[in-house]
């Protein structure tokens, strides 16, 4: 009889192949600072979401907050039939460059408290960007509270920004050095 060793496949074959099918599979372009923290700061809001699915890029997938909990589905709000999955907040996109949009919807983009959370969040990453050594320092390489696809995505999400600093280059200055650069 010929027995697999581990039939939920979770050895080390598998884990590879979701890390290395999540890199960017195109040609990352050169970012400015200020597009690599906008897309760091969308993509980190999404990837501290709940959720424990695979994404796939060009997929939309769906943003709820309940009880201050945000988590990503793979249902729209036109699918639910009766299920409560909390306040939608809007569609979210896996880029071909790991990085996340955001399409904020209608009643979410009136609704003050969820701004004040947004622009709080924001302000905290805006912060460790401009006290950052290197700008780079602060990706997500390994984020131990992430599950297992969301650490893999933000692993994937600080090369691929890393790549884009490099090619303007600005990766290995910090935010006042990029700064000045470009003035």
């Amino acid at each position: 009889m010929n027995r697999k060793p581990n039939p939920q496949g979770k050895g080390i074959v598998p884990v590879l192949d979701n890390i290395t099918g999540s890199l960017p599979v195109i040609n990352v372009p050169p970012k400015n600072i200020d597009r690599i923290s906008n897309e760091l700061f969308t993509s980190l809001f999404v990837l501290s979401s709940e959720f424990s699915f695979k994404p796939v890029t060009g997929k939309s997938y769906w943003l709820y907050r309940k009880n201050n909990i945000f988590r990503l589905s793979l249902i729209s709000p036109d699918e639910w039939k009766g299920r409560e999955f909390g306040q939608f907040i809007g569609e979210c996109i896996l880029q071909k460059d790991i990085t996340w949009s955001l399409h904020l919807d209608e009643k979410a983009a009136e609704d003050q408290g969820l701004h004040r959370l947004i622009e709080k969040k924001r302000l905290h990453l805006l912060e460790k960007i401009e006290t950052a050594e290197k700008v780079e320092t602060i990706f997500p390489v390994f984020e131990e509270s992430f599950s297992f696809y969301r650490r893999v995505l933000a692993s994937a999400l600080s090369r691929s920004l890393g790549i884009s600093m490099k090619k303007s280059g600005i990766y290995g200055l910090s935010y006042k050095e990029i700064e000045l650069d470009s003035t």
